[in-house]
């Protein structure tokens, strides 16, 4: 008889657990010379939550999948040392908004025995995803070039993070429910077989949202997101290359069209193509410039925490944290982060192969689809593979907002690991 989902879980976890303890032993040696007690509380309280959720699991979802835990502390733990060394009040704000996230998760686990239900809320979710998304449209505040947020006194919100998730569980349960109509009408022609005019509405709708996105919000990675996370739901659910084509198009077409006609995004793509340009290196390029730096001086092993200059990034705890890591841990740091992501994503996927139950599937997919195209995204702006985006990076960036979506994210994977729907057997 093999190991239990939880014990493996545990003892995952307990190959994890030390890593914080080790970051703040290595930050306040490099920092201080000898290690500040006061700064225990922080991995003390990192591990409190970790062991507390293991605990709950074990009792409300024994089955539940044992590595989606521990890839997410692993992710939270880079976060919270990165934060540490960065800013210490963010580090512990962080930690407030991890406590929630993790709470706000459990309860979901509890309350969620069946994941098949939501179905039965997918108009009323797809409603709320959207004046969430539009929200920001008419009442945000910019910050950084980008309408993203809602400022209600001292909070601030980014409704965009609890949208993709009630769009992404909307979209599993409108497709699950039209795959075949969809996936079977259309004709062929040379040997491709394209979509019938009536089934491209929900794609077209989906684009016009993703440029009202870019042109109002003032922001590429929210419009890619969503639009990324609804042609990787349709190719799920229909296999056909057809609708990804026509939608990477359509998308490139949109987004040639907002570079002629608005400044904001031509300013975007102009410094990314030559962000040491002289005459924007101190201005709109600075950030990415910065941020090439930052690599290229933490070369293959790193600078060593805090002996490295991530400060110099303009907003380098929220949208620059994978330099941080890349400047002192070094592309062996880098790297390790990124497959983090690639296990977590391909977890996900498993999942969604896993499980026999067509909208469990679609939502395991529109799910990892909305970590694995966020990390991408961010990783590829500041990385310059693509024009910069100010998403989050999810689990390990600032972000009480952030943070608490991911948590419900994996909440919601954990319920599809354990059921509620059919599962395969060969585990």
């Amino acid at each position: 008889m093999g190991m239990s989902p939880r014990w493996k879980e545990a003892l995952l976890l307990a190959l994890i657990l030390p890593l914080s303890f080790l970051g703040w032993i290595s930050l306040d040696l490099a920092e201080a010379g000898a290690l500040v007690p006061g700064h225990l509380v922080y991995p003390l309280a990192w591990t409190a939550v970790f062991l507390l959720a293991h605990l709950v699991l074990r009792f409300l979802r024994p089955q539940a999948d044992p590595l989606l835990l521990p890839l997410a502390a692993a992710l939270t733990c880079v976060g919270l040392v990165m934060l540490l060394r960065l800013n210490m009040h963010m580090a512990r704000l962080q930690l407030i908004w991890l406590g929630t996230g993790a709470v706000l998760m459990l309860l979901l686990v509890a309350l969620l025995r069946d994941y098949r239900s939501l179905k039965n809320y997918r108009y009323t979710l797809a409603v709320l995803g959207l004046v969430l998304l539009l929200s920001t449209v008419f009442f945000g505040r910019e910050v950084n070039g980008a309408r993203l947020w809602l400022i209600l006194g001292p909070l601030r919100f980014q409704p965009s993070e609890l949208a993709k998730i009630f769009l992404a569980i909307f979209f599993a349960a409108y497709l699950a429910e039209r795959k075949e109509l969809i996936a079977g009408a259309g004709r062929v022609v040379a040997g491709v077989h394209l979509p019938r005019p009536r089934d491209l509405g929900p794609l077209l709708t989906m684009w016009a949202l993703s440029l009202l996105l870019l042109i109002f919000q003032r922001d590429l990675g929210s419009s890619l997101l969503f639009f990324g996370i609804f042609l990787a739901v349709v190719y799920a659910a229909t296999g056909r290359a057809t609708f990804v084509v026509a939608g990477v198009v359509l998308f490139l077409v949109g987004a040639t069209l907002t570079f002629f006609l608005f400044g904001h995004v031509r300013t975007r793509v102009e410094t990314w193509l030559d962000p040491l340009n002289p005459e924007t290196v101190n201005d709109e390029s600075y950030q990415i410039a910065q941020s090439l730096f930052a690599f290229a001086e933490g070369g293959l092993s790193g600078t060593g925490l805090a002996r490295g200059s991530p400060n110099l990034i303009p907003y380098v705890e929220t949208d620059f944290i994978y330099a941080a890591v890349g400047e002192e841990l070094g592309l062996l740091g880098a790297t390790a982060l990124a497959l983090l992501y690639l296990v977590l994503c391909g977890r996900g996927l498993y999942l969604a192969l896993r499980n026999e139950d067509d909208f469990g599937k679609l939502l395991a997919v529109g799910m990892t689809a909305v970590l694995g195209l966020q990390s991408f995204i961010i990783m590829a702006g500041v990385t310059r593979l693509m024009p910069l985006t100010g998403i989050t990076l999810p689990f390990v960036s600032y972000g009480g907002s952030s943070l608490v979506s991911n948590f419900l994210l994996l909440g919601l994977l954990l319920c599809l690991s354990e059921g509620g729907g059919r599962l395969a057997e060969n585990d």
